[in-house]
């Protein structure tokens, strides 16, 4: 026989003891005698001392299946082989053979190989086999058989079933490891009525060449079942509802019915078990009448369909089912208003912007559908923006349609109106605060133009005389205002030399004192200028009139003696009348109004009785004809005082003396040519003074 290789794998046993190992392969059932192979020649060993050295096999009783012959060192077979009763279905199938030689003593390890053959039929442990299949079963069903049983192995043993030929049944094979399991398989459905039974023939063929095989003669006997499923009156069922229903409220009814008898004709209802879990929250369903109800809420927003499975289940053994999909529709309400969600470039609006101007986007959304969902958009009247639609639905555009004028308004509240178009329509309403910013287009402004002030006399050099103050109609720096003086050529250039202004507020002040006897009145003009850019600016003229002050005191014109003192001798005649006019005595104060009204009053007078004088000429005259005791000489003072707050006032000294009417005529052509030089005098005072007091009118 062939072998498959050998090696020599010495060891000492004792002495020097030897061991090898060879290997061998023979198929089963092979003939008695049949030689396996020399395994002393394999081994190396010397054939001639086989006998002496008792070369034979030591092990154990499965080795009586070979013998090793000692005269030439062939192993043959002793006994039939049987790889089945061997080695059952351990594979490979191997026994191993323990030779021993003495003298030296060796042992060697042979190993032989037994190859299956296709020695045996596929069996099935039953004789007959019986099998039960409702009536009821659906074509595709599928039933496990008995396995058949093969001794060989590997390529030997069972690898196919095969059934008989019939319309109902076919066989199917499934792996399990490295096992053939045959199943049966419904081919078409069963009806009792028709075949209570089928007898079938199933043969299990091994792999061998050639092939065997083994049959088993089994009955399907048809069992009678509930064989008629319930049957709904329509497979879908349509209905539609309106959002918000109330709960508990029926929805729709489904129907099916078995044509079956007794229990294998009560139909339950169920929902079907892929549902989504808000299914069952939203509806109930009455197992026993298939009446769907509402349960949980109904709003279009979230669903605006459901689709529900609905199986009908008889309680027939088995039962049997059936399902229908019922498609309930929900109807929008219109129960949800618009809302305005209002993207703003900005709240702050330049009032120098053009027209057309985006201030900002609006879009609109209404969760309704068709037109419950449909929105139209407006604003409040009477503001300078517009709505442009955009090309996109419910979007639009604010854009500015006036010019904008911040110191007119300066803020607008723009009110947003979506409406849908439902029945009846809901609305929303949004605000929208712009601000206007301020550009400087507008120039400072001064309440009164010009500006007319009256200031006393003597003021105090730096303080203030007044304050003038411009205002803005723009805002910030735009509204930031600073003063100056206008000093140019054509003003008064010795005046404004003379005043100061505070940039900031306005305040003037003057670094001298005026004078209303040297200066009554003067002009100037201030510059208020913002602090915009480019920066504005405007001019007032301020109008300033000096107010006369009781700073003078009156000034005796007559009497006026040489060396300049108020003092002055008056000679009339002793025979004169009552009424005689003495003297008048003259002054002039440089004051105007109550300051230079001037009245007169005898301070001093020798006699009460012989003079009088009028308060408000100044004239003396006599009271009474004189007598021989009356003294010659009298002296008169006149007091001259202003009216004034606090009056200022001068005296004059007249001294009157009585002469003899001869002596009187010639005095009186001596002093008619003085009075008239003294005249001339106080005509020129009084024109002074006359000429002070149009000025200060005009």
């Amino acid at each position: 026989m062939t072998s498959f290789g050998f090696d020599f794998v010495s060891q000492y046993h004792r002495a020097v003891p030897v061991s090898s190992q060879v290997k061998y392969s023979i198929p089963e059932e092979i003939k008695v005698g049949s030689v396996v192979g020399n395994v002393a020649k394999d081994l190396g060993l010397d054939i001639t001392s086989l006998e002496d050295r008792k070369f034979r096999i030591v092990s154990g009783t499965k080795d009586v299946q070979f013998e090793v012959n000692q005269n030439n060192g062939v192993l043959y077979v002793h006994k039939n082989i049987n790889r089945e009763e061997l080695c059952e279905t351990i594979t490979p199938c191997l026994m191993n053979l323990k030779l021993v030689a003495e003298n030296p003593m060796e042992i060697h390890y042979v190993g032989v190989e037994i190859i299956d053959v296709n020695d045996n039929f596929p069996s099935f442990q039953e004789e007959e086999y019986i099998l039960e299949i409702s009536e009821s079963t659906l074509p595709g069903k599928r039933f496990q058989l008995p396995a058949a049983q093969d001794p060989d192995v590997n390529t030997n043993t069972v690898r196919a079933y095969k059934l008989n030929t019939n319309e109902f049944f076919s066989v199917q094979i499934r792996e399990r490891g490295d096992d053939k399991i045959p199943f049966l398989v419904l081919q078409k459905p069963l009806d009792r009525e028709r075949h209570d039974e089928h007898k079938l023939i199933l043969t299990a063929v091994d792999g061998g060449s050639p092939p065997r095989s083994g049959s088993l003669n089994f009955t399907v006997l048809v069992l009678d079942s509930n064989d008629n499923h319930p049957t709904f009156s329509q497979e879908v069922y349509s209905v539609t509802i309106p959002e918000n229903i109330e709960t508990d409220t029926s929805v729709i009814t489904v129907k099916a019915i078995d044509a079956d008898e007794g229990t294998n004709g009560d139909v339950e209802y169920h929902f079907g078990s892929q549902l989504d879990q808000k299914i069952y929250d939203t509806f109930s369903l009455d197992k026993d009448t298939g009446e769907i109800r509402v349960k949980g809420e109904i709003d279009y927003e979230k669903a605006d369909i459901y689709k529900l499975d609905v199986h009908a289940t008889d309680k027939g053994q088995p039962p049997m089912s059936t399902d229908c999909r019922v498609i309930i529709k929900v109807l929008d309400k219109n129960d949800n208003k618009p809302e305005i969600e209002v993207t703003s470039l900005s709240n702050i609006v330049s009032e120098s912007s053009k027209i057309g101007t985006v201030v900002s986007l609006i879009s609109l959304t209404d969760q309704d559908a068709g037109l419950n969902g449909k929105v139209k958009c407006s604003i409040s009247d009477n503001v300078p923006f517009d709505l442009k639609p955009s090309f996109q639905d419910n979007m639009y555009s604010l854009v500015l349609k006036h010019s904008l004028d911040r110191e007119l308004v300066s803020h607008y509240d723009v009110t947003i109106t979506a409406t849908d178009c439902g029945e009846p329509p809901l609305s929303a309403i949004k605000t929208l605060s712009i601000d206007v910013a301020d550009m400087n287009d507008n120039r400072p402004d001064f309440v009164q133009n010009p500006i007319e002030i009256y200031m006393g006399e003597n003021n105090i050099p730096g303080n203030n005389i007044l304050t003038v103050s411009a205002s803005d109609r723009d805002l910030n720096e735009n509204a930031v205002l600073s003063y100056q003086i206008v000093r140019e050529e054509h003003s008064q250039p010795q005046i404004t030399a003379f005043l100061n202004i505070n940039s900031e507020n306005g305040q003037i002040s003057a670094q001298k004192s005026f004078d209303f006897e040297t200066l009554k009145k003067f002009q100037f003009q201030v510059v208020a200028t913002d602090s915009g850019t480019p920066s504005l600016s405007n001019n007032v003229t301020v109008n300033v009139f000096i107010l006369d002050q009781n700073d003078n005191a009156p000034v005796i014109l007559y009497p006026l003696s040489s060396n300049g003192s108020a003092e002055g001798v008056e000679e009339i005649p002793r025979n004169v009348n009552a009424g005689h006019l003495v003297t008048k005595v003259r002054a002039y104060d440089a004051d105007i109004g109550y300051n230079g009204w001037l009245l007169f009053s005898l301070q001093e007078v020798t006699d009460h009785s012989l003079f009088g004088l009028d308060r408000y000429t100044g004239q003396i005259r006599t009271l009474r004809s004189f007598t021989e005791t009356d003294e010659a000489e009298h002296k008169l003072v006149i007091l001259v005082k202003d009216n004034g707050n606090v009056s200022l006032s001068a005296t004059a000294t007249v001294i009157v003396k009585l002469v003899e009417p001869k002596e009187a005529f010639a005095a009186s052509d001596v002093k008619s040519a003085e009075k008239l030089d003294e005249e001339d005098n106080v005509t020129f005072y009084l024109i002074l003074t006359l000429g002070a007091v149009s000025e200060e009118a005009i």
